[in-house]
């Protein structure tokens, strides 16, 4: 039964670590069973620079979950995020023996998992090999070609890679937590999971996840996903602006910012005064709220703008009809959506994890901020569907091949078995992408 599986998802970000429980409704709706957080103090930019601090902070946080579930946790998928992230387009192919069959669910699998076989720069590896569109015998622009006959079958992948040592040092640290790694899925992409809809996603989206370390972006268009970036800074630097310029503790510039921070300046009254407790023997301070807003908006401008620039050299400007969607606990500063429209030109909107989210007493999760976790869950459901379906299409046809001989059934066993044990780890894209992700 669906409301039987349980799927944990382990959000490892640059200012907190979240861990999220989920299970799926009679609805078919998300259930966050509970949810534990902690603070990341190993973490810079989005990826791990002390492995005993983040292995800590992870124990601490599956803790506080596995008390709010009641449940033990074992296994996590888990997003991965920093400035080592990079994408390209590569085309791949494979030529059929079997011409006169149909091609099946194993075809387009071989093909996926051929890309990933395929030369990267050195110290680092393919993380996701997300098809696009498919050419079956030269036709082109099919989006299923399962079902079809031909004998060349070739699509256009979007390849994502990551740092080697990367990758190694998030499986180190959830090694050394007492758990195991299901699926590392790239955040922005669990992020679209939670945010975007259908008709988004067709339409042509720019989703814009600003976290406290990174800026994750991603575009869809016709219901695939076209370009990623990670841009190295997010939150954090408008706290270190705001404790510069206001001279105050890092601590009360995240709360000034959180609390009165305004994306634009004029926004904020001229007369509003917030004053701030001073240090030991040292009498409070007063800050205007005007002058907070300027320093904020300058720094938010800087980084829109390179966001725009991101989504012009992609190509896609002239094709987002649905425009941008911000997530991310940088998406809650007041003021950021009328700014991102200002400076894009494009609509846009705040992306709230409410369209997945069944009825459940964790309220927190509604937050933009908590959308990679809740998209981790959504991420580890699919690939959990995507594996049966791929069982079911592997037994239905072995199952076909051994009524027509017993020789042939042995084949077809050896190759099925060959095929599952090359994808037992496949990633959720190599569906995803298929069927239009």
């Amino acid at each position: 039964m669906e409301e039987d599986k349980i799927i944990v998802g382990l959000d490892i970000g640059t200012t907190k670590i979240c861990v999220l429980v989920g299970r799926k409704n009679v609805h078919g709706k998300l259930e966050v069973l509970g949810m534990g957080k902690s603070v990341s103090d190993g973490v810079v930019r989005g990826m791990v620079t002390n492995i005993d601090k983040t292995a800590i902070a992870i124990e601490k946080a599956v803790k506080e979950a596995e008390d709010s579930a009641h449940i033990d946790i074992n296994v996590v998928n888990v997003g991965i995020a920093g400035r080592h992230i990079k994408s390209m387009l590569h085309r791949g192919s494979i030529t059929r023996e079997a011409v006169d069959e149909e091609i099946t669910v194993e075809d387009v699998a071989k093909l996926t998992s051929d890309m990933h076989r395929m030369v990267t720069p050195p110290g680092s590896e393919i993380i996701h090999a997300m098809p696009q569109n498919y050419t079956v015998d030269y036709e082109e622009g099919i989006k299923d070609p399962v079902g079809m006959s031909g004998v060349k079958l070739e699509a256009d992948f979007h390849i994502i890679t990551a740092k080697t040592s990367a990758i190694k040092n998030v499986y180190k640290c959830i090694k050394r937590a007492g758990l195991e790694v299901d699926n590392l899925i790239l955040e922005p992409l669990s992020s679209s999971l939670a945010v975007l809809s259908d008709e988004e996603k067709e339409a042509g989206v720019c989703l814009v996840d600003i976290g406290g370390g990174t800026v994750d972006i991603a575009i869809f268009y016709d219901s695939i996903i076209r370009h990623t970036a990670v841009l190295p800074f997010g939150g954090n630097i408008i706290t270190a602006d705001i404790k510069q310029g206001c001279m105050v503790m890092e601590h009360q510039a995240e709360l000034l910012k959180t609390k009165f921070g305004r994306a634009i300046a004029e926004e904020a009254g001229t007369n509003e005064i917030i004053t701030i407790p001073g240090l030991k023997s040292r009498p409070s301070k007063e800050i205007s709220l005007r002058n907070l807003a300027f320093i904020i908006e300058a720094r938010m401008e800087e980084i829109i703008e390179l966001i725009y620039t991101e989504i012009v050299t992609s190509g896609f400007h002239d094709k987002l009809a649905a425009g941008v969607v911000v997530t991310g606990g940088g998406s809650q500063l007041q003021y950021v959506k009328q700014l991102f429209e200002y400076i894009t030109r494009l609509d846009t909107r705040i992306g709230y994890p409410n369209e997945h989210l069944g009825k459940g007493k964790l309220e927190e999760v509604k937050s933009p901020m908590h959308a990679t976790g809740v998209g981790l869950v959504l991420a580890g459901f699919k690939a959990l569907d995507y594996r049966e379906e791929y069982y079911r299409a592997s037994k239905g046809a072995a199952s076909v091949a051994a009524k027509k001989s017993k020789k042939k059934d042995k084949q077809s066993s050896d190759f099925f078995r060959r095929i599952l044990n090359k994808t037992k780890g496949l990633l959720i894209d190599d569906y995803d992408g298929r069927q239009g992700y």
